[in-house]
């Protein structure tokens, strides 16, 4: 006969989960050997990454204005968005290696620098092709900047602070979404358009005093070197593949030149995976993806991306040209977006913590399907009441998707390789801005035109029409004629319904893909999650142990 647990020849084991005994699990600790300074970097860390967030946006809503005045056409203003996000996603992968080998914070000030660099060049221009030399500069400059404020992270923040840290950032990047419109709205207002580069002055000198003071130095000496030709081939694959869809709908996909590009886009990015594979010590480490974490993360946060980029791209010119708003009240009417992404940010957390990431990706996937095929409705008739509808929807979706995708994805980044690994995370997410901004821009390229009657407007005046919003509004008010500006706005709506219906679309494949691929990773119930054993954060040594990786996500296959 078994022998009761009170019997004194069989003493209780206190650690046998049956007995009731059994004390009770202390509380999580925080990790003695933390640099207390971390918070004080993440300040840094915020300010860098807002320069970015203004400017993003800032340019969104002076596209309109610039069509006007400097004479943009709908090409011009792709590529003023894609001459930047091209940059950015192929030297992303350089800049983290850069800043792994010869310090992050080091790097991370050169590239506010060179940001600010590009800025000036911007306030000087007079037509498009220099302010897209503006555009380019500042893209290098964001390169540095972009991964090297992420990939500190994981140093300074264990996997029970990291989620914070990074729903933090999240929100200040969110912040600086809506307040870059409004402020920038409002220089547009009272100043030329140049005025939008000038604000970059005072936030790179508070990110580079911030940088310089609170941020601790960390560096990689064996992280991989960079490779020029890898990085030539990034370059020019990922430009010539923009090309190509850009120029595809006013030449034609069968046109030689579109097909050359497209064709040699595709060669040379093989050409960059065939390269990278033959390296021990890869620049674009391919050896991330096997990892089904990082993978399908990295895919949720690209795709997301690819329809935020696209979104803010055609929604300024609908609410300024068609509806007729300034620049100002153009950047308030996009706050219930940003509101909802400020929401879905803060919030989040708590339910990834409940459900794991899976779920909650999910959900913002298809939450933002929902309002994507919602604001497709929208009726010629309709005004800003239809679109307020649908926005706020839209950013509690992409808040929900990209803040616990980021997070998830940067958990599985070993220490030593965390400069490589949030520059491939970075590179994928810039590619999917520029792909989405080059597919939804020819999108709408296409429907504009197809739709919009110039048959009865002299050669040169269709042409113009055809160009842009902005164009056929001028050469009606030039002709006085209202029915050509009316059918403008029209066919500029159906080209817009047309591209929510292809970002509605994405959503939902991304949201199958995650569903059916993507690990759920989550500490079991009053499971503490335990800093990485022997942190060394914030020192200059960048070796450390998979011990960064979270214990939950160490034992992702036997917990899906």
């Amino acid at each position: 006969m078994a022998s009761s647990p009170t019997n004194p020849a069989h003493p209780a084991d206190p650690t046998d989960p049956m007995n009731p005994t059994r004390p009770a699990k202390a509380p999580p600790q925080a990790d003695p050997h933390a640099d207390p300074r971390r918070w004080l970097a993440l300040c840094a860390i915020v300010a860098s990454t807002l320069v970015l967030s203004f400017d993003t946006t800032i340019l969104n809503v002076a596209l309109p204005t610039m069509a006007t005045e400097i004479h943009a056409t709908t090409g011009d203003m792709q590529w003023l968005v894609d001459s930047y996000t091209v940059v950015f996603a192929a030297a992303m992968l350089p800049a983290g290696l850069i800043g792994d080998r010869f310090g992050r914070r080091r790097m991370l000030v050169a590239g506010l620098l060179v940001f600010l660099a590009g800025s000036l060049i911007g306030v000087l221009a007079g037509s498009p092709g220099p302010v897209i030399v503006a555009r380019t500069v500042m893209g290098v400059g964001a390169a540095f900047i972009m991964p090297l404020a992420l990939s500190v992270l994981p140093s300074m923040f264990g996997p029970t602070e990291r989620s914070k840290a990074v729903a933090i950032v999240s929100t200040a990047m969110a912040l600086g979404m809506p307040l870059g419109p409004i402020i920038g709205g409002a220089l547009l207002e009272h100043f030329w358009w140049g005025s939008v580069f000038l604000i970059n002055i005072p936030l790179v000198a508070l990110g580079v005093v911030a940088c310089m003071t609170l941020l601790p130095e960390t560096r990689d000496p064996a992280a991989p070197r960079v490779d020029v030709l890898s990085t030539v081939f990034a370059a020019g694959g990922l430009g010539a593949l923009v090309f190509g869809i850009i120029e595809a709908p006013d030449r034609g996909w069968g046109d030689p030149l579109v097909v050359a590009m497209l064709a040699g886009g595709a060669a040379l990015i093989a050409g960059l995976v065939l390269r990278e594979r033959g390296f021990s010590s890869p620049m674009l480490d391919l050896t991330l993806l096997r990892q089904r974490g990082f993978l399908w993360n990295a895919v949720a946060a690209t795709l997301v991306t690819f329809i935020l980029t696209g979104l803010l791209f055609v929604l300024p010119s609908y609410l300024q040209t068609s509806l007729g708003y300034d620049a100002f009240g153009t950047g308030l009417r996009l706050l219930p977006m940003m509101g909802g992404l400020m929401v879905a940010a803060r919030g989040g957390a708590p339910l990834v913590k409940r459900f794991g990431p899976r779920p909650v990706i999910v959900a913002g996937l298809a939450v933002l399907a929902g309002a994507a095929f919602l604001g497709a409705t929208t009726g010629s008739g309709d005004g800003y009441g239809a679109t307020a509808l649908w926005l706020p929807i839209a950013g509690l979706g992409f808040g929900l998707a990209i803040v616990p995708a980021m997070d998830s994805a940067l958990g599985t980044l070993p220490r030593e390789r965390a400069g490589t690994g949030s520059g491939l995370l970075q590179t994928l997410r810039q590619t999917g801005g520029a792909i989405g901004v080059a597919i939804l821009g020819s999108v709408l390229a296409a429907g504009y035109t197809g739709k919009l009657d110039t048959g009865g407007l002299p050669a040169s005046a269709a042409h113009t029409a055809s160009d842009s919003l902005a164009g056929a509004h001028a050469v009606a008010a030039a002709t006085g004629d209202r029915a050509l500006a009316a059918a403008a706005d029209a066919a500029y709506l159906h080209g817009m319904s047309v591209v929510l219906i292809v970002c509605g679309a994405a959503s939902l494949l991304a949201a199958a893909l995650v569903a059916a691929f993507l690990p759920n990773p989550r500490p079991a119930a009053g499971e503490a999650v335990p800093e990485p054993s022997g942190a060394d954060a914030g020192a200059d040594s960048g070796s450390g142990t998979d011990g960064v990786r979270p214990v939950a996500e160490r034992a992702a296959d036997a917990r899906q």
